[in-house]
């Protein structure tokens, strides 16, 4: 049951919510959610991270995706779409549940399923201009090969305290590189949901 509560506080804030009756306005609604879910992930810190120093990991975190001056618009949403829906899944395990404040992590659920579902709003609206379904599928696999790397260190780890944050910064510093490359894009063509 306790898992059940986060997605039904995430379906109740989306059915009121005006994230599917909008044009895709990833200025606005986007990058409002994404730093809301900064926020969440900076008070979700427990202990201090240079308590965990020894157990840190470079993940290698595929950084060429954030960094490539000729993404598209589909390939940078599906970019996000694909960060989010992996981080999601991370946070609602249940020794995801067992590790973080309940409060906060409910709130990140939502959050995360209210971005989750615009930005599936704005791919399905990306797609219908024309952008190219294959454009999306490498950097797909690529980010999940990258969390299934961060699944088997909290496994090899048992999902202790310092591996729980050394993820949480990691997944804090992934998230400011796609918020960055959101970014760059917005001011070279405007909002990524434009014609």
């Amino acid at each position: 049951m306790a898992h059940l509560f986060p997605l039904l506080v995430a379906l109740v804030v989306t059915s009121y919510s005006p994230v599917g009756s909008q044009a895709c306005d990833l200025a606005q609604n986007h990058g409002q959610l994404n730093r809301n879910i900064l926020v969440l992930l900076h008070q979700m810190r427990r202990i201090s991270t240079f308590l965990c120093l020894k157990d840190r990991r470079n993940f290698k975190f595929p950084q060429e995706m954030m960094e490539g001056s000729q993404v598209q618009k589909a390939q940078a949403m599906s970019v996000f779409h694909e960060m989010l829906q992996q981080i999601f899944n991370l946070f609602l395990t249940e020794h995801s549940s067992a590790a973080w404040n309940t409060t906060l992590l409910d709130q990140l659920h939502a959050g995360l399923h209210q971005q989750l579902a615009h930005l599936e709003t704005c791919l399905v609206q990306v797609m219908g201009e024309g952008e190219s379904a294959g454009a999306i599928r490498s950097p797909a696999l690529t980010l999940r090969m990258y969390f299934q790397g961060i699944h088997v260190y909290l496994k090899e780890k048992k999902y202790s305290d310092c591996a729980w944050e050394v993820v949480r910064v990691e997944i804090l510093r992934s998230l400011f590189l796609a918020t960055n490359l959101q970014e760059r894009l917005r001011s070279k063509d405007g909002d990524l949901g434009s014609s």
